[in-house]
């Protein structure tokens, strides 16, 4: 059931109390009832998005010119952020499961065909289709195995999680969901097991101590974070002590564009658009370094795609691409066509040539009516959604889009604030700092890949920045927080993790954490799925073993 009360709440019994309702709160839950577990939900939200909820995820940005706003990167509401994700799901690489001196110090407690067979449900609970994340390029072949671009990102079909499972978690008599339900602390016992929560209605009206059995945390990167800080604030010595992993080592991705790629080969030119595959939901293909590669060379984990020129910029003389600037410019439209990550992306801060736009619309107003309408169709009215567009252009020339793994750094981190919101709960203060590692790397992928183009004859590459001033153009562009990875890293021990393979908390037998947050390395790979895959393992675990006892 969903109700917004706490009726009823001290005198239920539950297996499981799991805290967050997003994404991987949602399909926790929902597999736990499948394996006869009872669960019980807390999610901070209504059903609708709330601003006077939102604001208690207020932080102190120490960067805000690399960390997206609060409003951007956390949603309190049911469902999370898949109200505002771009629906991009995405397994890791063996590489990222690998250890890698002198380039990536973290590891990884499980390797990776431990995670692998669970992608299977991660993929049908998101549903983004079956977990096939590569596919050969018709009539396109090479020996050299530098890089690939068979591999595919995969699309959910549909966006709010809270839509696909919503008659499960309404109608359900082994999930109890209970919104405007927001955790304000929680209370351990002298040998570590966690007793009881304190719960307040998310406008502060009603204060409740629930006991609890088992409890998972899954309020996304950063408020899960904030929860094991503000629960170590009273015990120092709790999650490693002061110099623990706990709030350290936050991780996004390394995303922009640098340059341009030309292809010379058609059908090469013509793989890289978004399409339905034979498993059931849009896919797109990728440039992605080989393994070898990687190590040969020392250079982190990416992805790299063609992408539609700037769409702010007239000068593409586009008539589809200025209607989609004049749409995205306008917030409330914007809105409704992409998530506001991606929104931001296409507009320009600086001022924009409205008329010209315009008169880009009008020269060609026939086809972007038609392009614009397909677009619309696909995305809403169809059972698989069309995740973002791509026109393709008779010059075969493209942006270049990458988007980078971000290298482990103690020192970005996220740390408890002296100010509290209005439930009690110590704000958190973010500290995102991408290092010029990231950006070197990112630079010697490009000209890996400017390389083999050639060698291969499947096109070439153009820079836009000059050689001496790339790294810092890189950096330039490096902004996120809707990524949030590795600050309740998972570990072999309390000194190098928060968590251990089974996502049990090392100083709580009783205390486990999903969420992205316990990644020790980022990647390539848009992290959700793989949060996900590492709650069905949970799951999987505790059908097999039965719950840790207390």
């Amino acid at each position: 059931m969903i109700c917004t009360t706490f009726d009823g709440l001290a005198d239920a019994s539950h297996d499981v109390c799991i805290i967050g309702a997003g994404p991987v709160g949602i399909c926790l839950a929902v597999e736990l009832e499948n394996l006869g577990f009872r669960v019980l939900v807390l999610e901070s939200g209504r059903r609708a998005a709330d601003p006077y909820i939102q604001q208690l995820s207020d932080a102190d940005i120490v960067r805000p010119d690399i960390h997206d706003d609060m409003g951007i990167a956390i949603s309190r509401q049911l469902g999370g952020t898949s109200n505002i994700w771009g629906g991009i799901c995405v397994r890791f690489d063996p590489i990222d499961f690998a250890e890698r001196p002198g380039l990536v110090g973290a590891r990884w407690p499980i390797t990776y065909e431990e995670l692998l067979p669970h992608y299977g449900k991660a993929c049908r609970y998101t549903q983004s289709g079956e977990p096939i994340f590569e596919l050969r390029v018709p009539g396109v072949t090479t020996n050299d195995g530098t890089f690939s671009f068979h591999t595919l990102e995969r699309a959910v079909n549909r966006q709010k999680l809270q839509q696909v499972h919503g008659k499960n978690l309404a109608t359900s008599r082994r999930i109890d969901v209970r919104l405007c339900a927001t955790v304000a602390g929680i209370d351990f016992a002298p040998n570590g097991l966690v007793t009881a929560l304190e719960i307040v209605r998310s406008d502060g009206s009603q204060r409740l101590r629930l006991p609890v059995r088992h409890l998972v945390i899954a309020a996304g990167g950063l408020e899960s974070t904030r929860l094991l800080l503000a629960a170590k604030r009273n015990s120092p010595d709790r999650f490693g002590g002061s110099n623990g992993p706990l709030g350290r080592y936050y991780m996004a991705h390394v995303t922009g564009h640098t340059g341009e790629i030309v292809f010379r080969n058609p059908a090469l030119a013509g793989a890289f658009d978004f399409f339905i595959d034979s498993h059931g939901s849009y896919v797109r293909r990728r440039f992605v370094p080989s393994e070898a590669t990687q190590l040969r060379e020392g250079i982190l984990n990416s992805a790299m795609y063609p992408v539609v020129p700037a769409v702010y910029d007239p000068r593409h003389g586009s008539a589809i691409l200025s209607l989609a600037y004049l749409a995205l410019a306008y917030p409330p439209v914007g809105r409704l066509i992409v998530s506001e990550v991606i929104r931001k992306l296409h507009i320009s801060p600086e001022p924009v040539d409205i008329p010209a736009h315009m008169l880009n619309v009008l020269k060609g107003f026939p086809s972007a009516i038609a392009v614009s309408t397909d677009f619309v169709w696909r995305r809403y009215m169809t059972k698989s959604r069309l995740p973002g567009f791509f026109i393709r252009n008779k010059d075969f020339r493209y942006r270049l889009a990458y988007h980078a793994e971000q290298t482990p750094q103690p020192n970005s981190r996220v740390t408890l604030s002296n100010d509290t919101d209005r439930t009690g709960l110590a704000k958190i203060c973010v500290d995102l700092r991408f290092d010029e590692t990231d950006a070197r790397s990112m630079v010697r992928t490009h000209e890996l890949l400017s390389d083999w183009l050639t060698r291969t004859g499947f096109g070439y590459l153009e820079w836009n920045v000059p050689a001496d001033q790339r790294v810092g153009a890189i950096l330039s562009q490096a902004k996120h927080g809707a990524h949030q990875i590795g600050t309740i890293r998972m570990g072999t021990n309390r000194n190098d993790g928060v968590v251990d393979k089974n996502l049990r908390a090392f100083d709580s037998a009783n205390l486990f954490v999903v969420s992205t947050a316990v990644l020790p390395t980022s990647g390539q790979a848009n992290p959700t799925l793989t949060a996900v895959a590492l709650g069905m393992r949970l799951a999987e675990r505790w059908k097999v073993h039965g719950l840790p006892c207390r």
